[in-house]
């Protein structure tokens, strides 16, 4: 059984959550607590496999007791959020600190309707407890991105010539495990990039933010109309697949669809196929930690066309469903952790 703790200031809120995680029948929860200081004492107490923890709690917040947890080296933490502007600056702050991943709230604080997103607290719990239950335990969590930011070398200056494609897919685990990749891309590199994280799209504009903020490379949330350059990374946005197509000058541009259906709006497959069809052999697959298949077939497809494929491997990805899928069925050329992913891309990109 996953040991859980809930931290919530609002008793509809836990007692909605416990009814959640206990319906799967592999999590039991241990305790619930009502603010920052009844959580630290409860997961010193309680020693959860898993603690959930509010951003909003009164005395001592969301992000303070999530200092104490990680510090002491606890648990892993989900932080459950509100979905508005506010609460996507707060979480992405606490992911910085330490936090496993986090799931937003539907309804805002008060949610009467978390039901809509339990398979993916249920999934990122489990993603979380197996984490710490592994041999590398709390330790891929504390890492900060200053101790991840390093320069980067040997890369070739842009030019027109030879042109790469690098198409990125990561999701559970990715808002954190992204900066042991994007900030070790040099600015020079002669390649356009593109990559899709599985969030809400009122967390996209925040996320790009502190991701261009960390890394050399310009980093950009993709607008319809964009013309693709050399050294920037379009993010996908929530709710919006990334499809590219070639105007009549020959420059290649973006264009957002929401068809086709799928699971995840952006899809990573559905981005992925889009810039083969452009990019051809130029083009390099990269997936990283997530739940599902998501990519999986799009990277069988770039590797059968001529182009470089990575997947991260078992050792350091935090959930290796994606990854995994990809390797089951060919689509990986090579399968490295994610710390040697971006020496991975530069190498391909300049091969």
């Amino acid at each position: 059984m996953i040991r859980v703790l809930i931290a919530d200031d609002s008793a509809m809120m836990r007692k909605l959550l416990k009814r959640i995680l206990e319906a799967d029948g592999e999590i039991e929860v241990v305790a619930s607590a009502r603010d920052g200081l009844d959580v630290v004492d409860k997961a010193r107490e309680h020693h959860p496999d898993v603690v959930t923890m509010d951003v909003n709690m009164p005395g001592l917040d969301g992000i303070s007791a999530l200092q104490y947890i990680v510090n002491e080296k606890i648990c892993p933490v989900v932080m459950v959020s509100s979905l508005t502007q506010e609460g996507a600056v707060t979480t992405f702050e606490a992911l910085e600190l330490g936090a496993f991943d986090f799931v937003g709230k539907p309804g805002g604080t008060v949610s009467s309707n978390i039901e809509a997103v339990a398979p993916e607290l249920i999934g990122k719990v489990k993603a979380a407890a197996r984490l710490k239950r592994s041999r590398r335990g709390i330790q891929m969590l504390t890492r900060t991105r200053q101790e991840t930011s390093r320069p980067a070398v040997n890369a070739r200056p842009q030019s027109n010539r030879n042109l790469k494609a690098v198409a990125m897919g990561i999701s559970t685990g990715g808002p954190k495990m992204i900066y042991e990749v994007l900030p070790l891309i040099p600015p020079d590199i002669n390649a356009v990039m593109f990559l899709v994280q599985h969030m809400p799209s009122n967390f996209t504009a925040t996320y790009v933010n502190r991701l261009n903020n960390a890394c050399k490379l310009e980093v950009v949330e993709a607008q319809a109309g964009m013309k693709v350059q050399a050294g920037t990374v379009y993010v996908g946005t929530g709710g919006k697949h990334i499809n590219l197509v070639k105007s009549a000058t020959g420059d290649v541009m973006i264009r957002l669809t929401s068809k086709p259906d799928h699971l995840f709006i952006p899809s990573v497959g559905v981005m992925m196929e889009s810039v083969l069809e452009i990019y051809q052999r130029k083009t390099i697959g990269v997936i990283m930690t997530g739940m599902g298949n998501d990519g999986a077939d799009a990277m069988v497809k770039i590797r059968q066309a001529g182009g470089v494929t990575i997947a991260e491997s078992e050792e350091s990805a935090i959930v290796w469903g994606m990854p995994g899928d990809t390797v089951k069925k060919g689509g990986a050329e090579k399968v490295v952790p994610i710390w040697n992913i971006a020496d991975e891309i530069v190498k391909a990109v300049n091969k």
